[in-house]
């Protein structure tokens, strides 16, 4: 499962070949969500909600890159980093 950014000790992570909806997940303080790309909700977990806003605010960021990895990682390719919340 590749790490494709990191900030403010929150991983985001994609697995490969996982299953639908498209999402990422989010590691932060030993709690992990799953975090749907187009609605960016909060779909299975959970995590602080001060981290899930900075989650959020980064995903609104970086969707279209997100949605481009989730394919990638269906044709279990790894994907690039994507830069962190600044």
């Amino acid at each position: 499962m590749p790490t494709i950014s990191m900030f403010y000790g929150i991983l985001i992570k994609m697995y490969w070949d996982d299953h639908a909806p498209p999402h990422f997940h989010a590691e932060y303080a030993g709690g992990e969500a799953v975090v749907d790309i187009q609605t960016l909700e909060i779909i299975r977990g959970g995590i602080p909600k001060g981290a899930a806003m900075l989650i959020k605010e980064w995903a609104l960021q970086h969707r279209s890159e997100l949605m481009e990895y989730w394919i990638l990682c269906e044709q279990l390719q790894t994907p690039n980093k994507i830069k962190p919340l600044e």
